[in-house]
């Protein structure tokens, strides 16, 4: 939704909202305080300079707080939403960057308030944080934040392979690293790639901490099932393909959520039948020069009847032009 349509909502609008992302130059003011709220500095490249994606329920929802921590929840499922300034953190004398130990931060109090609450299952993450490409420290933020999340999860008793969340990683503009979250009650399935090798056995090459995500995650427990798609890119086996070509890249990534899509129909037949276009989708572009050639493969490739955002964000590796993320099994309005 536009933010100056959510600005209108009036106040029992909000009963059955779980929690709102702003994306783009959007004012928090339009939001009200006990709803958990992510601001998102990915400018929007098409439509309004600002949208606000909302999480809504099926019936009212309770709202709470846990440390730096807000959240609205059902009894099968929590949202919450998280931000930590780097600045904040407390001094390393051990090297360790203020990303990888703000990133270690906020997965330990979602761990703690998902185990105090009793919906232990993390279903969906989006992290966000500024100059995910760069080196710093030593080394590159994006292996900083992995090896932050990997070390909460075992913390907290996770397992970092096989029963993981869908989830994606961007730069965004400069901010705080921020997470919002999925939890539920009841574990969901994870959904691999039989086009890609797992996101947690990557070589070396990719770091020191292998990325902690599925391709994709489903909840089987959810009526109708819910699949979360993570965010998706032009990598067959481990490897980047059509280094240059961002149509060619884009059309990789669509390939590879088809093959996600496939996986997910054998691992749950007749639980869900999701095509291309039942998805709703945020397609994250490194260079907004390139939104056209993006937004015409797209749409050749998936049609232009879907719900779809177009964002600038850095993705996870240099040669990465274009990800895509998806969702489908929910209700989906579209208000722009």
């Amino acid at each position: 939704m536009p933010t100056s349509s959510v600005r209108e909502c009036p106040p029992q609008w909000w009963d059955d909202v779980l929690g709102v992302t702003i994306l783009g130059e959007g004012d928090a003011g339009c939001v009200p305080s006990g709803v958990p709220l992510a601001r998102v500095a990915t400018p929007v490249l098409a439509g309004p300079r600002s949208v606000c994606e909302v999480w809504r329920a099926d019936r009212p929802t309770r709202a709470g707080a846990y440390g730096r921590l807000r959240y609205r929840c059902t009894e099968s499922m929590l949202f919450g939403a998280i931000a930590l300034d780097e600045g904040d953190m407390p001094a390393d004398a051990g090297g360790v960057s203020a990303l990888q130990r703000a990133t270690r931060a906020a997965y330990r109090e979602v761990f703690d308030l998902l185990d105090e609450a009793g919906y232990p299952a993390l279903f969906r993450a989006w992290n966000y944080f500024p100059a995910i490409n760069a080196v710093i420290d030593g080394s590159e933020r994006y292996w900083q934040f992995n090896a932050g999340r990997q070390e909460a999860f075992g913390a907290g008793g996770r397992s970092t392979i096989d029963s993981v969340p869908a989830a994606c990683a961007l730069g965004s503009a400069p901010g705080p690293f921020t997470l919002y979250f999925i939890a539920l009650r009841d574990a969901p399935q994870a959904i691999e790639n039989p086009r890609q090798v797992c996101a947690y056995h990557y070589p070396r090459q990719y770091g020191p901490r292998s990325p902690t995500f599925a391709r994709a995650s489903l909840a089987l427990s959810l009526k109708p099932p819910t699949l979360f798609i993570s965010g998706t890119a032009s990598i067959v086996g481990h490897e980047t393909l059509h280094r240059g070509d961002v149509a060619a890249q884009t059309a990789e990534s669509v390939r590879n959520i088809e093959a996600v899509l496939g996986e997910a129909r054998r691992a749950a037949p007749g639980g869900t039948g999701l095509a291309p276009g039942d998805l709703a989708y945020k397609v994250y572009v490194r260079h907004q020069r390139d939104l056209d050639a993006v937004r015409t493969c797209f749409r050749e490739h998936v049609g232009d009847a879907v719900p779809v955002v177009y964002v600038q964000a850095d993705v996870c590796r240099e040669d990465l032009l274009v990800e895509i993320e998806a969702s489908g099994g929910h209700a989906m309005e579209d208000w722009r």
